[in-house]
């Protein structure tokens, strides 16, 4: 496994977060790649490659997902940047709720 995947978890119902977009942006600020969150709240493959060490951003279509899902959400994006060393693979969660978030360098 190398590169970058991620999982997102409903804070609210304690359940996955399925069919949020995301976004992977690269040190030039190109869009590298787009996947969307499964049945489990995961995207394993968000790509696929060995990220270069640099600094990254992936975003969450939040404020899609939150109005699709009737919620009335105070985000309407979730922007998380991250700094690779080197290793081979990165996985970046994001636990969500309406009105506040979390992630963590996840494994």
């Amino acid at each position: 496994m190398s590169g970058l995947s991620t999982h997102v978890l409903d804070a609210v119902s304690g359940g996955p977060a399925v069919g949020i977009r995301v976004v992977l942006y690269g040190p030039d600020g190109s869009e590298l790649a787009v996947g969307v969150t499964d049945s489990d709240g995961r995207i394993t493959d968000l790509f696929e490659q060995i990220l270069a060490p640099a600094d990254y951003l992936v975003t969450f279509a939040t404020g899609e997902w939150f109005a699709a899902n009737g919620i009335d959400g105070f985000y309407p994006s979730v922007d998380i940047a991250f700094t690779v060393r080197g290793e081979s693979h990165y996985h970046v969660p994001l636990l969500l709720s309406p009105f506040a978030y979390s992630t963590y360098r996840g494994s």
